[in-house]
């Protein structure tokens, strides 16, 4: 059994920002496996179970808002009894470029609160972890670049592309393990090779 979890934050109004490709993440894989994601209070999250690449997948989406996504996953982890080292975390990364991958099988949050929020919550680092590279910016506060929508045909362009293959990261990360998702995704330049303006 492993867990999948997109963070980002709930609401319309975060449709389409950069910091919420993790839930983009999810959302692909659910289609492409079939997998509805239905509203669950237990873990305060968008929650959907399928048998896929070869294993039994807990797709989550949390619902808590991004600093408090630990809440949602640690609440899922005590349910299903399930370890932390079963968990693969897909996230924002602005201190990579536009379309840069990097799959991680440990290490700490780097600044990112979600991500800190799991780690305190699960009492664990020794988890997967997807970054995907949203960029600074240019010309804006880091939190206005994250958090303000970016128009559809923007966001298929600079995003869409890195969305797809962080899925594809996150299937060879259960399929074939995470060194062999380190060495085809990590190696590969950023998509468009520029910042998301």
């Amino acid at each position: 059994m492993r867990v999948i979890v997109g963070l980002g934050n709930p609401g319309r109004k975060y449709t389409r920002t950069p910091h919420n490709v993790g839930f983009d993440v999810v959302d692909r894989l659910a289609d492409q496996w079939g997998c509805a994601l239905r509203r669950s209070l237990r873990f305060h999250a968008r929650f959907g179970t399928v048998h896929a690449a070869g294993d039994e997948l807990l797709l989550l989406k949390p619902q808590t808002f991004m600093n408090r996504s630990g809440e949602s996953v640690g609440a899922l982890l005590r349910y299903r009894k399930v370890e932390p080292s079963r968990l693969i975390v897909v996230l924002d990364d602005a201190d990579l470029d536009v379309g840069q991958l990097r799959v991680k099988a440990r290490g700490g949050s780097g600044g990112h609160r979600g991500l800190a929020s799991i780690q305190t919550i699960v009492g664990s680092k020794e988890f997967v972890r997807v970054r995907i590279g949203i960029g600074r910016g240019r010309g804006r506060e880091l939190v206005q670049h994250v958090l303000k929508p970016l128009p559809a045909d923007r966001w298929e362009q600079e995003l869409g592309p890195v969305v797809t293959r962080a899925a594809e990261a996150v299937v060879a990360v259960i399929e074939e393990g995470c060194d062999a998702a380190m060495n085809r995704f990590n190696a590969s330049p950023p998509l468009g090779g520029q910042e998301t303006a």
